[in-house]
């Protein structure tokens, strides 16, 4: 049985047809997923490098902050002992007041309470203390800006969280001067 040139013609396109649907249903479909799926992949990798970027920028940033205040922490003096540091800003008070010539009205330290909720405070212990010293003394602007540059180059953390200067005409030409201040004492 001979096929004839149409039949041949037919069989020759079934074939091609064949092998096209075969190819595409085999190699080209699986592929075409395959880089779907790596197409993907490289969006969430692009999404962890960006993320790891800016994470890589934050410790950049982190380590810069911590080098700087390893640097001022180094400014510091080790003169102080460990929970001598009220004693410290005493010497340095009344050392200033007789030399600056600054009248001493009143001083009342008084310690802050942490702020922990009640619960927490047995588990939770602070390695410092803050204790809040209210002062009011006389003295000049001069001797003020002096002392206060003294307290800055104390080898204790100290702030100035209240000043307040008032002109009084009793006590001219000195000002009265009232002020809070913080110093963090650490435990020993």
């Amino acid at each position: 049985m001979a096929l004839k040139s149409r039949e041949k013609i037919l069989i020759f396109f079934v074939i091609i047809a064949v092998s096209i649907w075969a190819f595409d249903r085999f190699f080209y479909v699986p592929q075409q997923k395959k880089i779907l799926s790596l197409k993907e992949e490289i969006k969430a990798v692009d999404l962890k490098l960006s993320e790891s970027l800016m994470f890589a920028k934050g410790v950049e940033t982190v380590e810069t902050e911590v080098t700087r205040l390893e640097k001022e922490l180094e400014k510091f003096p080790k003169r102080t002992l460990r929970g001598e540091e009220f004693r410290t800003f005493l010497r340095h008070l009344a050392s200033s007041s007789s030399r600056l010539q600054m009248k001493m009205i009143s001083l009342s330290p008084q310690e802050e309470k942490s702020s922990l909720p009640e619960e927490k405070k047995g588990a939770a212990f602070l390695p410092y203390k803050k204790v809040m010293i209210r002062m009011v003394l006389h003295s000049t602007y001069t001797a003020l800006e002096t002392y206060l540059q003294g307290i800055e180059e104390l080898p204790l953390l100290v702030t100035v969280d209240h000043l307040q200067i008032e002109k009084e005409e009793e006590i001219m030409p000195l000002i009265k001067i009232t002020m809070e201040l913080r110093v963090v004492i650490l435990s020993t």
